[in-house]
C-alpha cells in the first residue's frame, strides 16, 4: 500500500473512533437520564404512598366529621389500590378530596384541636407539599430524556435500546391552601 492510502485509512479510523466515542458518551448520558428518571419515579411513588398513608391515618383518627373522614378514606384507599394506568386519576381525586375537606379553615382547626391533631396536621401538610416537588423532579427528568431521545443520532443508532419512551406523571397535585401554608 502506498503512503497516501495508509494516511487516508488512519484518518478514517480516527474519525470512526471519534464518532464511536461520541456515540458512546451520548448513550451513557441517556442511560444516566433513565437512571435519574427511575430514581425520581421511585421517590414520587414513595411520596404518594406516604401522602395516602397520612390521609388514611387522619381519616380514621376520629378528629374529622364522619362524612369528611369517609371521603378522605375512600380517596386515599383508591389511590393506594389503583393500577398503574389509573394511578394519575386516583391521585388527582385524592388531591381534590383533600381540597374539598380542608377548604374550610375550621376543618384544619378541628383537626389540630383533636388529641394528636397538631402532629397529624403537620405531617399531612408536609406530605401534601412533597408530592408536587417529587412530581416536578420526575417530569424534569422525563423532559430531559425525551429531548435527548428525539435527536436523530439517538434514533438512527438506537442508543436508547429497548427502553420505553419516558412518560410524565400528570396529576392534580394542588394542595389545600390552609395545609400548604403551614410551616413544618
Amino acid at each position: 500500500m502506498s503512503r497516501p492510502v495508509i494516511e487516508n485509512l488512519v484518518w478514517i479510523a480516527v474519525a470512526l473512533g471519534v464518532v464511536g466515542v461520541y456515540l458512546s458518551w451520548t448513550a451513557g448520558r441517556l442511560d444516566r437520564l433513565h437512571t435519574r428518571m427511575d430514581a425520581a419515579r421511585a421517590a414520587l411513588d414513595a411520596q404518594l404512598v406516604r401522602r395516602a398513608s397520612v390521609v388514611v391515618e387522619v381519616a380514621t383518627s376520629g378528629a374529622l366529621d364522619p362524612a369528611s373522614s369517609l371521603v378522605l378514606y375512600e380517596a386515599a384507599h383508591a389511590a393506594r389500590q389503583a393500577e398503574e394506568e389509573h394511578r394519575e386519576v386516583a391521585e388527582s381525586e385524592l388531591s381534590q378530596a383533600l381540597r374539598a375537606v380542608f377548604a374550610d379553615v375550621d376543618q384544619v382547626e378541628v383537626l389540630k384541636a383533636a388529641p394528636g391533631g397538631e402532629a397529624a396536621a403537620e405531617e399531612l401538610a408536609a406530605a401534601v407539599r412533597r408530592v408536587p416537588m417529587a412530581r416536578r423532579f420526575l417530569n424534569d427528568a422525563v423532559r430531559a430524556a425525551r429531548a435527548l431521545r428525539r435527536h436523530r443520532k439517538v434514533r438512527w443508532f438506537r442508543l436508547a435500546g429497548h427502553a420505553p419512551f419516558p412518560l410524565a406523571f400528570e396529576m392534580d397535585d394542588e394542595p389545600p391552601a390552609d395545609l400548604a401554608d403551614r410551616p413544618t
